[in-house]
């Protein structure tokens, strides 16, 4: 019987020191770093009545995010990435350049017209989660801003008479920035950006306004450990 009892000890000894290597080796100080990727549906706000898009407006961004948690749990933190933006509008106001000056007028009868930015974005993001250092699967409201520095703007529109491309057009302002938002859960959250300045400076008119659109965009980001 002496034995079993010893069997039965040893046996719950080894569980014991088991248990205790698991935990000896979980990362308390974790961090959510990340790769990132967005897909969007992008959304001009504030056209002229007679501005319209038309067919998809797409865009698609990816880059990392440094997390630096603010408590012992690690459920809230800052998270602050560097990033590489692709974004298309499709829409009917033609930009060309005649004379070294930029004309905006409104397009018709053509068959492309498209507008479309690269840059560089700096995402800064107050964050909360409800994650564990052995809880990979988590809810998360991320809430921030984003700088972005347009490094390349090009204009492109076709019709019968043949294609115009316009490059670089002074009259963007090329520093954008705006208020993000990404919830969801695990993998898988719903992304919305608003831009807080316009796409164009004061100066650009459109039918005698100030052409004062702003930038939405809509669609998922997924967070990738």
């Amino acid at each position: 019987m002496g034995k079993y009892f010893f069997l039965i000890f040893f046996f719950f000894g080894l569980i014991k020191i088991e248990a205790q290597t698991k935990i000896d080796t979980v990362d308390l100080k974790y961090l959510e770093d990340q790769i990132y990727v967005s897909l969007t549906y992008n959304i001009l706000t504030n056209k002229p009545k007679d501005i319209s898009q038309n067919g998809f407006s797409g865009g698609i961004s990816v880059g990392f995010i440094k997390d630096i948690p603010f408590n012992s749990k690690r459920n809230y933190g800052l998270g602050i990435g560097l990033g590489y933006a692709y974004n298309a509008a499709i829409q009917n106001l033609k930009i060309s350049r005649e004379n070294k000056q930029t004309v905006f007028e409104l397009a018709q009868d053509y068959d492309t017209n498209r507008l479309v930015m690269h840059s560089l974005e700096l995402p800064i993001e107050i964050r909360w989660r409800n994650s564990t250092p052995v809880k990979y699967r988590f809810w998360r409201i991320y809430g921030g801003f984003k700088f972005s520095y347009l490094f390349s703007i090009k204009s492109k529109y076709e019709d019968t008479n043949g294609i115009i491309t316009t490059k670089n057009i002074p009259e963007f302002n090329k520093l954008q920035y705006g208020i993000t938002l990404a919830t969801g859960y695990s993998t898988w959250n719903i992304y919305l950006y608003y831009g807080l300045n316009t796409l164009f400076k004061d100066t650009v008119k459109f039918e005698n306004e100030n052409l004062k659109l702003n930038e939405f965009n809509v669609g998922l980001k997924f967070y990738i450990m």
